[in-house]
């Protein structure tokens, strides 16, 4: 029988399966290409889009450069006191007066190059090397303040092309029109024209634009007449014409100067026997012809201002100010410090005084005296006595007395109002080997005194011997807590002689600390602007919106309470045993306080003490 081969059955077929990887796979690469053409077309259309914008902003700086020459650049900023009544106007026109080049000092073009850009009579409008290193180390450094390094025709640019919001933005689109327009600049005008326009646009301080109201203003002379010395002053000045003012801080421009005469050694403008005579030079400024009302509060003001805004937003902005200054106050100031000066002068050659009166809830002045007269040479009217240093004598024994008051680290003060002080004889040796013996302002000595009785009269020995014992570090401490700014450095500095005044302060220092009394221990800060506005804006400055204590800093939360009430009322005032009125009053008007501090110049001796021994007490109970 014949074996006939198996055969297979016959079973449905069933059709094979796509795999889905393909698909997936293919629909994925289709995806990314269609990404990739989206991301291609947002990328064009967004450089089209900058770059039309950025090509008009570049038009229209052009157009600014084509007309630089006759644009208008002032608007009036006024300064008001809180009710209304004007205290000083700028007028911009009245401060620029445009000059040629050839009417301009050799010296002070020389100066300028020197000091603001020594590559500008061969850079093409940017000085491309000093432009990378500034990249480079904006790079290196992103959390630090940036490196610009700009040149004459850029900063000619900023002032000419940009708004005031865009020349003091920071931003690398801005530095790129900068750039731009410099190099456009560059092509226009000559070397000289562009010298020429900057000489007179840049800001000098003391609303002098240009060189020309520049040299009139310091030194009363037109520019061509400028001497090495001022020319080298002056081509300082622009970096900052606030902190390198001559007429407030000659120091700090001095040494601005001293860098100016040498960047003018190395670029062969000078040589060292002109640059050396030059800085030794005296300088003779012109008068001030300041016509305003409280003159100094007014210029107290303005350098507020020049602060938050910046100098060229102030003397062309059109600013509207309201300060805290209230008229009725500072007449009411000025005639008080002349009757005190008339009734002390002839007896102990008082010529001046300063007084400055404060809300101290929230630190609003409301009169602020700087001298007599504004306008006497003679007892150096200008000079603002509120804001310089000043010996504060006894006015500073509360602050002693305060600080042995509050509590220690153990949470109890030191010291009591019903302790006890020996107002006895006591020597300190000197390092030069003599002894210093203090002694009170009648020579006479009272045994032992409760501290209160020590405070209320004014003895000179209970004070030194309370900051012997609270220490002249922990003293000086609690007096910067206090609102004391003037007190810096080490306290080896300092000695025994603080509490009798032997530190200088400033009186506003002084209305600041003493609004501490008042506050409950709470210290704030002085204000003089309430509100700031203009035309197109309104900047957040009122001081009416304050918390009644603004600064969290308390200096003592129990030693001012305790400092009121640890005396009868009668002897509050000081009495008339004391040479010195009270230096400060609580004058309950209408529901408010007001803190005065009235200071008077004569000349003084100063005494440094060391501490030495340990202070003499015993305590009531």
């Amino acid at each position: 029988m014949q074996n006939d081969p198996p055969t297979r059955p016959n079973l449905p077929v069933v059709p094979r399966r796509r795999g889905c990887r393909g698909c997936l796979s293919r629909a994925f690469v289709i995806g990314i290409i269609l990404l990739a053409l989206a991301v291609f077309a947002g990328v064009i259309a967004t450089s089209t889009i900058i770059y039309v914008n950025f090509s008009q902003e570049i038009e229209d700086g052009i157009a600014k450069l084509d007309t630089a020459r006759e644009r208008e650049t002032f608007e009036t900023t006024q300064i008001f006191d809180r009710n209304g009544d004007l205290l000083w106007e700028f007028f911009g026109e009245g401060n620029r007066t445009k000059v040629a080049l050839d009417q301009i000092a050799p010296a002070l073009i020389n100066a300028t190059v020197a000091v603001e850009d020594d590559t500008f009579y061969e850079n093409p409008g940017a000085d491309i090397p000093y432009l990378v290193a500034a990249l480079i180390a904006n790079l290196r450094n992103p959390d630090g303040r940036p490196v610009g390094a700009s040149t004459i025709t850029q900063q000619l640019v900023r002032h000419i092309a940009f708004d005031y919001e865009e020349r003091t933005a920071v931003s690398y689109n801005r530095k790129s029109k900068e750039i731009i327009l410099a190099w456009i600049m560059n092509r226009k005008f000559s070397k000289d024209e562009i010298m020429e326009m900057y000489l007179n646009e840049i800001y000098y301080g003391n609303l002098a634009y240009g060189v020309e109201a520049a040299a009139q203003t310091y030194f009363g002379k037109p520019a061509a007449q400028l001497t090495l010395a001022e020319a080298s002053l002056l081509a300082g000045l622009p970096q900052s014409p606030v902190d390198l003012n001559p007429l407030t801080d000659l120091e700090a421009a001095k040494e601005r100067q001293w860098i100016v005469l040498n960047l003018m050694i190395s670029e062969g403008y000078a040589t060292e026997q002109a640059i050396y005579e030059a800085f030794q030079e005296p300088f003779e400024f012109a008068q001030q012809e300041v016509s305003l009302t409280a003159p100094h509060f007014a210029v107290y003001a303005r350098q507020q201002l020049e602060a938050q805004f910046g100098a060229d937003a102030v003397a062309n902005g059109g600013l509207r100010v309201t300060t805290t200054l209230d008229l009725g106050y500072q007449r009411l100031a000025e005639q008080l410090a002349r009757q005190h000066v008339a009734a002390v002068g002839p007896e102990h050659n008082l010529t001046n005084a300063a007084l400055v009166a404060l809300k101290p809830g929230t630190g609003e002045i409301l009169a602020m005296l700087g001298s007599v007269d504004y306008h006497d040479d003679g007892i150096d009217g200008r000079v603002n006595v509120a804001l310089s240093l000043q010996q504060p004598g006894s006015s500073i024994k509360p602050l002693t007395y305060a600080a042995a008051l509050s509590p220690d680290e153990t949470g109890q003060p030191a010291w009591t109002p019903a302790d006890v002080l020996w107002d006895l004889p006591v020597d300190y040796p000197q390092f030069d080997g003599s002894a210093y013996s203090p002694v009170n302002y009648d020579g006479r000595f009272r045994g032992p005194v409760r501290l209160r009785a020590a405070l209320a009269n004014s003895y000179n020995v209970p004070a030194v011997l309370v900051l012997q014992d609270v220490g002249v570090p922990q003293m000086l401490e609690f007096a910067r807590q206090m609102g004391i700014t003037t007190w810096s450095g080490d306290s080896s500095q300092y000695g025994l002689s603080l509490t009798l005044g032997g530190a200088e302060v400033t009186p506003l220092d002084m209305a600041t600390a003493y609004g501490v009394f008042a506050n409950g221990g709470y210290r704030v800060d002085p204000v003089a602007i309430l509100r700031v506005e203009r035309a197109t804006a309104r900047f957040c400055l009122n001081g009416r919106s304050r918390s009644r204590y603004q600064s969290s800093t308390r200096a003592s939360p129990s030693s001012s309470a305790t400092f009121w009430t640890m005396t009868p009322p009668a002897r509050r005032r000081w009495g008339a045993t004391t040479r010195w009125r009270s230096p400060f009053r609580r004058q309950p008007k209408r529901g408010r306080r007001m803190i005065s501090v009235i200071t008077g110049r004569w000349a003084t001796r100063r005494g440094w003490l060391s501490p030495s021994g340990r202070a003499i007490r015993t305590t009531a109970r």
